[in-house]
């Protein structure tokens, strides 16, 4: 059955299955209550005869604290938890990605692990995709983010902003990662093979109609500090750098392009002007003019460089070829298996085209 016509008979009576995807690394204190929240409000969904059902895929970025442990005991309670678990760690985006391609629903909603995103807003991500065929994404606007620094607030309000103005796909503003996509927004979205995935970009850039949800971001639950890595931590500016502005503008290559052009005129208007004083008997001999021009020139030069560099650094991932990620085992409380026949490389193609190294499920 083709996308559309899947959409077409969910319209006609067909309740949808519903998968909430939630890549998560050492959230022993958190679990516990953020299934028994999903659960509640999903259940309550599928009383109403809005959805037919559910499952929640967490996919384990190799956490080394009790999370697995709390999330298997949470299955055998319960017949709705698929646990993707990772051979190491490698990041949200990817393992978000992970959970997807294990994920059966015609909906899928992805969202961060630590209650941030309340699940009580699921309901009304559910109502604006049931009652209009045509849209496929529906994502959040955060009006408030409850125990926010004011400082990153700010700068995060300004980076959407930036990136807006220098970037030809538009991203939805204080929007983040707790998102619907339908089906085939999914099977498009697993089809991309771009190395560092960004999916605020990515989700932007296939298009499909997309609905806003209006909703006030919580505290951490377990009272951390609510982002482990610092605004300014390498880890962050990496993140934004590799993902966002290099994979979704070439504007940074055209500002060096500029710079070059803007400090050749220069350099050539002050030989004029040194060749004016030279021959009015103007002109003295001195290091500082010449230590500051080549001083300058060179920080140019590197920072051109440098620019350059960060996208043929994309460009030398994107032909390694390397998967995005490598899934451990799979550990699910229902009756599928995930076995797949692997070549002698032990390598298989994932639906999205990337090759992912996978392992026959195991079933509780």
């Amino acid at each position: 059955m083709t996308p559309v016509s899947e959409r077409a008979s969910i319209g006609a009576g067909r309740k949808p299955m519903v998968s909430v995807v939630l890549s998560f690394y050492n959230e022993e204190n958190v679990l516990p209550e953020l299934v028994r929240r999903l659960r509640t409000v999903l259940a309550a969904e599928r009383e109403r005869q809005v959805i037919s059902g559910h499952e929640l895929v967490f996919v384990n970025d190799n956490s080394s604290d009790r999370s697995l442990d709390i999330l298997l005991e949470e299955a055998r309670a319960g017949g709705d938890i698929v646990v993707v678990n990772m051979s190491r760690n490698f990041g949200v985006s990817e393992c978000v990605l992970a959970g997807m391609e294990y994920a059966k629903g015609d909906a899928v909603i992805y969202m961060d692990a630590d209650l941030q995103d309340p699940p009580e807003v699921i309901p009304e991500l559910l109502e604006r995709w049931t009652k209009d065929a045509s849209v496929d994404v529906v994502y959040t606007t955060r009006l408030s983010r409850a125990g926010e620094n004011r400082l990153k607030m700010l700068i995060t309000a300004w980076g959407y902003r930036f990136i807006n103005q220098i970037s030809d796909v538009k991203f939805p503003v204080d929007s983040g990662d707790f998102k619907l996509l339908s089906r085939r927004v999914v099977d498009e979205l697993l089809r991309l093979k771009e190395a560092k995935p960004y999916l605020k970009g990515l989700v932007s850039w296939l298009g499909f109609k997309q609905a806003q949800v209006f909703y006030h971001r919580e505290a951490r639950f377990d009272g951390r500090e609510n982002s482990k890595h610092p605004l300014l931590s390498r880890k962050v500016i990496s993140y934004h750098l590799d993902r966002s502005l290099i994979s979704f503008s070439d504007v940074p290559l055209k500002a060096t392009l500029a710079v070059g052009f803007t400090v050749s005129f220069l350099a050539g208007a002050y030989i004029l002007v040194v060749i004016f004083q030279k021959l009015m008997g103007w002109y003295v001999p001195g290091w500082p003019a010449i230590m500051a021009s080549i001083l300058f020139l060179g920080g140019v030069q590197l920072t051109v460089l440098g620019v350059i560099g960060l996208y043929i650094n994309t460009i030398y991932l994107e032909a390694k070829g390397r998967p995005n990620y490598i899934v451990k085992n799979v550990v699910a409380s229902d009756e599928r298996h995930f076995d797949v026949e692997q070549p002698a490389t032990g390598r298989a193609e994932s639906r999205s085209g990337r090759p992912t190294k996978i392992h026959a499920g195991t079933r509780l």
